[in-house]
């Protein structure tokens, strides 16, 4: 019997996707780099996607589920004033997720993602993600995306495709 990349999550998941997160995981492993994330929107698709990957998981160090601001603060160390002036879904936030994540880890790549996957009752815009990827000792990179009100599980694969896409370009840059 043959098995895909990403056995458990296949029925969902586009080939492209599957593929881009091996071809991640292998480039992390020739490299020697573990990574980390931080998701919100993104419930811990991403996470789940990178820990289905047989033979190569170990390249991915661990992932926080920070759906609410108060997780953020807690596990991440964002500072609460940061998320009640920015707002839990901004380019501020997210750049603070990445860097929280490779503070609390011992990754060499973190990756950040919050935004909204869905209708907001505060006059968020939905499809409206922000991304950002941080380097132990480097830069950090953000991204924001408008995917527009294509529905929940549309923007939450085509947020995980950015942040593959985001991580892929760390690891070259290393």
């Amino acid at each position: 019997m043959s098995h895909s990349p990403a056995e458990t999550l296949s029925p969902v998941l586009p080939t492209a996707v599957e593929d881009a997160a091996s071809k991640l995981l292998r480039a992390c492993c020739d490299a020697r780099l573990k990574i980390a994330t931080a998701e919100s929107c993104t419930g811990g698709l991403l996470a789940s996607l990178l820990t289905d990957v047989e033979g190569a998981s170990h390249a991915f160090e661990r992932g926080f589920i920070v759906y609410s601001e108060e997780a953020k603060c807690e596990l991440l160390g964002i500072a609460r004033d940061q998320i009640d002036v920015c707002g839990a879904v901004s380019r501020d936030v997210a750049i603070a997720m990445a860097q929280g994540t490779i503070r609390q880890s011992a990754a060499d790549i973190s990756l950040a993602i919050t935004g909204y996957a869905g209708p907001t009752n505060d006059g968020g815009e939905e499809g409206l993600v922000h991304f950002a990827c941080t380097r132990r000792n480097g830069t950090t990179r953000h991204r924001v995306k408008h995917f527009g009100a294509v529905g929940r599980g549309p923007i939450r694969i085509e947020a995980v495709t950015v942040a593959l896409d985001m991580m892929m370009d760390a690891v070259r840059d290393a």
